[in-house]
């Protein structure tokens, strides 16, 4: 069996996928959805694009600012790689916690994209956002468990 090649793997994604999305993880495990994204298959792995790159600026700088406002709340080191529990619960939390904040929907089928564009007509930039409630929400997500 040949060896799995990943450098391989990241230059052919970066090729097929021009807008990638900031919250793939949260809509691969499907805690959450997103009526913008678009599922690829690639290499034998999905993978998640984003259909919409004006909104995708949104969506990143909420996730930017997510992973600012998690670190002391999920007791992150801010020089050390995010590991994938806690990336987990950062995006799935965070999209659920702003959606309640909201009073929207906030379980699986929450969208992503609808509720960052609701959150900035709402409440404008993301730095407004009520992250309070959104790293409660961060702080109590249980992302599901192995079978």
């Amino acid at each position: 069996m040949a060896e799995y090649n990943e450098d391989a793997y990241k230059l052919a994604r970066k090729a097929y996928i021009e807008h990638s999305c900031p919250f793939e993880r949260a809509l691969l495990s499907r805690c959450v959805g997103c009526t913008r994204s678009r599922k690829l298959n690639l290499a034998e792995r999905e993978a998640i694009a984003c259909g919409d790159a004006a909104v995708r600026e949104h969506c990143l700088t909420f996730y930017r600012s997510l992973h600012d406002n998690a670190q002391f709340a999920l007791k992150i080191n801010p020089d050390a790689p995010w590991p994938f529990g806690k990336e987990i619960r950062a995006q799935c939390g965070g999209v659920r916690g702003l959606a309640a904040a909201l009073d929207s929907v906030s379980d699986e089928t929450a969208d992503i994209a609808a509720v960052v564009l609701l959150a900035r007509e709402r409440l404008g930039d993301s730095d407004a956002f009520p992250y309070s409630e959104i790293m409660r929400a961060v702080v109590h997500y249980e992302p599901r468990k192995r079978r």
